[in-house]
């Protein structure tokens, strides 16, 4: 049986190779690749580290948890972050410019004004998340949930929806939707769907988001 006491010191011994690991990345991107190593964590919990000073930018981290993190702005430019868990984080402004986000959860995470521009959205989960004034643009949405999500004012400009479950969903101003390709939507549950394609859904879509504005 290990002590708590030695759980402690083995959870500072973790979170000091952590940090190592987070200074050698923050050298590999300021000397562009000639110093350092790129980031490559798996399974990693976060919670316990300030990230402040560190970029995570063009770094593999996958299944890891930032669960109620403060990531204002944080960049994480192309980087792959598959099955990481975001909840109740506060990312706004961040950047996922090209960053691989598939099977990740944002639920009812802060991403005001973040850019989720040409990156992969593959069964993420964005439910009651805060998407107001987002830049999606040119993104792949492929069964992503934004059920009871706020999309106020995002851009989706040339992004694809397919099978994107948006029941209870805030569209009000949500722009570019007659440059995306939409293939299909759902407006029901996963379990009850009710499915709208092509031309059906980018007209739903395109009501939802000046239903508001018309009243006004």
């Amino acid at each position: 049986m290990v002590s708590l006491q030695g759980g402690k010191t083995m959870n500072v011994h973790r979170d000091e190779e952590l940090i190592q690991s987070l200074k050698s990345h923050k050298i590999w991107i300021e000397t562009i690749g000639r110093e350092g190593k790129k980031l490559a964590v798996d399974e990693v919990d976060f919670r316990d580290i300030d990230l402040a000073d560190y970029p995570l930018d063009q770094a593999y981290i996958t299944a890891c948890i930032f669960n109620g993190m403060n990531l204002v702005e944080k960049d994480m430019y192309a980087s792959v972050i598959c099955s990481s868990t975001f909840e109740n984080a506060n990312l706004e402004s961040a950047d996922f410019y090209k960053a691989d986000v598939s099977y990740a959860n944002f639920t009812n995470a802060n991403l005001q004004n973040s850019r989720f521009a040409r990156s992969d959205c593959i069964e993420t989960i964005f439910n009651k998340a805060d998407l107001r004034n987002a830049k999606l643009v040119g993104a792949l949405f492929d069964q992503v949930d934004f059920r009871n999500a706020n999309l106020q004012n995002t851009d989706v400009s040339t992004s694809t929806f397919e099978e994107v479950l948006l029941q209870a969903a805030q569209l009000e101003g949500m722009c570019g939707l007659e440059e995306a390709f939409i293939k299909s939507i759902n407006i029901g549950t996963p379990e009850q769907p009710i499915i709208l394609k092509g031309e059906d859904a980018r007209q739903w879509l395109i009501i939802k988001s000046t239903d508001n504005l018309k009243s006004n």
